[in-house]
């Protein structure tokens, strides 16, 4: 309904489900006859009655109250009478527990210059803004300072981007690639600065561990563990990375490895969907159908999607793949706890012909997939337009910034983030009606 958006205005477009709430049609350009008198129906994607109001427009408004059952979507339907013109829009209603939660887009695996890169640690802050993302970090291979660069960058701006520390951690002699998201300190240093304590802390994991299944290397696994307790007492969220990714011709983490890791999930959670080339798609597809084996099982497994983008200009997988978390609000510690009481889902958004809302595919638990599809098609697009005029201010103050005699062009781009401040706050507010 992609129409509908440049013609009017909706709200709210998210509402609590089994209760009645009143829903505002206003036309951008005319499309509603002053007085006219519109029918309206409203019929629910899950089924059950269809539900229709008469109204009259004014000021180029219609103003409808329905009661929406149950948790899912509601096509609106309006007709003008003795007219044969119809436009059709859509309202979901949520539960109480996923009603109070708002979605943020963020990519939590990505890297800069410092590593194996392309761009500075600021450039990928303010192109993750740029494409509208709400959250994310910058996790070079081995190293946390670049995570604290791009904070750095825009420490002295208003923006509504929260970036957030982080690193890629390669434990020694172990191929398992780990994300430290959010931590307040490294844990590659722990290894640079203090090996014998790593190497002492390990080989008593080792010791207490039990037996462990044909061709897992008994290191390896505490190794692992080692690095998400650690990630944990720093405050992050320890992700394992992409399982499936092939290097050498072979599966870069020993198949027996990767199974054991993922039936007693000593991670936080999974890069489910991960940021493989095209050519490498049969990756993500074994971690899907791993995860949903693992889960019809009855495991926990709590998911993100991340680009693993080394480029924001390259043409590949930056923006490809992210994940979006359902919590109440952006602190590192709401974004770590919904991911793990399993808000969360993984988009894969490949390059194509059809437009990204359209195209996108979602996995993670039924009930929030369906949830995203809607926000993908009819209400993220919005939000990202108004990300995306912030995205490229904040390249611009970044630029100007680094420059001598460019004081007053990053004074004009911090004034103009400055009145962005706050917008996408309030597009929130307005989309569940509590403004």
């Amino acid at each position: 309904m992609a129409g509908t958006r440049l013609y009017f205005d909706v709200w709210p477009r998210v509402v609590p489900a089994d209760t009645k709430s009143s829903i505002t049609i206003r036309s951008f350009f005319g499309d509603l006859e002053e007085a006219g008198e519109y029918e309206i129906k409203c019929i629910p994607m899950e089924g059950g009655p269809v539900q229709t109001e008469k109204v009259t427009a004014f000021h180029g408004t219609l103003q409808v109250s329905f009661h929406f059952a149950g948790e899912g979507e509601h096509t609106l339907l309006v007709e003008e009478e003795g007219q044969r013109r119809r436009f059709t829009f859509s309202v979901y209603s949520l539960g109480k527990d996923l009603f109070i939660r708002r979605p943020f887009k963020g990519d939590m695996h990505m890297h800069s210059r410092h590593s194996d890169g392309k761009e500075a640690p600021a450039y990928v802050a303010g192109a993750c803004r740029r494409i509208g993302l709400d959250f994310m970090a910058v996790t070079d291979h081995g190293l946390y300072h670049p995570s604290l660069e791009a904070q750095a960058a825009y420490a002295e701006v208003e923006h509504d981007l929260r970036i957030f520390p982080g690193e890629e951690v390669h434990p020694p002699e172990n191929p398992i690639h780990i994300i430290n998201f959010g931590g307040r300190f490294s844990i590659n240093d722990l290894f640079r600065y203090e090996p014998d304590r790593y190497r002492e802390e390990v080989e008593t994991l080792m010791q207490d561990l039990g037996e462990m299944p044909a061709g897992v290397d008994r290191y390896q696994y505490a190794s692992s563990v080692w690095c998400f307790q650690k990630i944990r007492e720093a405050g992050g969220l320890g992700i394992f990375c992409h399982p499936y990714w092939v290097w050498g011709n072979r599966y870069y983490i020993n198949a027996a490895l990767t199974e054991k890791l993922l039936d007693d999930v000593p991670f936080d959670a999974l890069e489910l969907i991960g940021g493989y080339h095209l050519f490498e798609a049969e990756s993500n597809m074994l971690q899907v159908a791993h995860y949903n084996e693992a889960r019809a099982a009855g495991k926990q497994i709590p998911i993100v999607g991340v680009s693993d983008a080394h480029g924001c200009e390259s043409g590949s997988l930056f923006g490809w793949y992210y994940t979006i978390v359902f919590a109440p609000d952006l602190e590192l510690s709401s974004l770590i706890g919904s991911i793990k009481e399993l808000y969360s889902v993984a988009v894969e958004a490949l390059p194509g012909d059809e437009p990204p809302e359209q195209q996108a595919r979602v996995y993670g638990p039924y009930r929030l997939v369906k949830y995203a599809r809607y926000l993908l098609r009819e209400v993220f697009p919005l939000h990202d337009e108004l990300c995306a005029g912030e995205g490229r201010l904040m390249l611009q103050y970044a630029a100007a910034a680094g420059l001598d005699g460019e004081a007053a062009a990053a004074s004009t781009a911090a004034a103009a983030l400055t009145a962005c401040k706050g917008q996408t706050d309030r597009f929130w507010a307005k989309i569940f009606g509590s403004e």
